[in-house]
């Protein structure tokens, strides 16, 4: 046996139930720990502000403590998770002004994606965003949450990476990712739910006949709306900023 070989680190016999119901499967164990730990934090079942304990998640996933601080090395780089000194892991608490901000860019950078993509994209990429929204509708219709949601951030990034531009993808995919949680929470409300499927049928309707000026508008507002929706959701610092 080659002396570079890795040992790999066995499972427990019987580990604990994982938090998501089902066991990680070990040949995608990286990828897998880290998009099931964003979503524990984007759901609200890792509370913001709040210690990750890692003995018991890294029990209830079936996994040691190395794959898991891995993971939570990407969450910190994402900005959805904070390493403090003496503290461990702390998922990161979003400020207002910094949630302001990062919709006022995300809606710059969507905007702008719109245009390019109108011009750039394929009529089979602006066909499979179209079927996406569609299917995100459907999910929309039956009220199934964490479908849509998933979708709508699908349809998003589509757009994006229909403008075939990477480095707008790449500032784009760093806002997305920290932005997540808030977002998701700020749909919670059947009114703020309805007015974002709304919107989405306005800027989705636009990019099917390619009108560039108009889906980067969309865009942009529907960027600025998320914020009433999403505000609830942050939390406000001690010092009011």
């Amino acid at each position: 046996m080659s002396a570079l070989r890795q040992a790999e680190v066995p499972l427990p016999d019987t580990p604990p139930p994982a938090l998501e119901g089902r066991p990680i499967a070990r040949p995608s164990l990286h990828d897998e720990v880290i998009a099931r730990l964003r979503d524990l934090i984007v759901e609200g079942r890792l509370p913001a502000g709040e210690r990750i304990a890692e003995l018991e998640v890294a029990r209830s996933l079936g996994i040691s403590r190395t794959p898991l601080r891995e993971a939570l090395k990407v969450l910190a780089s994402e900005g959805l998770v904070e390493l403090l000194p003496g503290r461990g892991a702390v998922v990161k608490v979003v400020t207002p002004r910094d949630a302001q901000d990062m919709l006022v860019l995300t809606g710059l950078l969507e905007g702008q994606a719109g245009r390019l993509a109108v011009v750039q994209a394929s009529d089979a990429e602006i066909a499979a965003i179209l079927a996406m929204h569609r299917r995100m509708r459907e999910h929309y219709e039956r009220r199934e949450r964490p479908e849509y949601f998933a979708l709508n951030q699908q349809v998003h990034d589509a757009i994006v990476a229909a403008a075939h531009s990477p480095t707008l993808s790449m500032l784009h995919g760093m806002l997305r990712m920290r932005m997540r949680r808030i977002r998701y929470i700020g749909n919670h409300h059947p009114q703020n739910w309805a007015a974002a499927m709304a919107e989405h049928e306005a800027f989705v309707a636009a990019l099917a006949v390619r009108d560039g000026e108009r889906l980067a508008a969309l865009l942009q507002e529907h960027m600025a709306n998320s914020w009433p929706r999403v505000s609830s959701a942050v939390a406000t610092p001690a010092d009011g900023v």
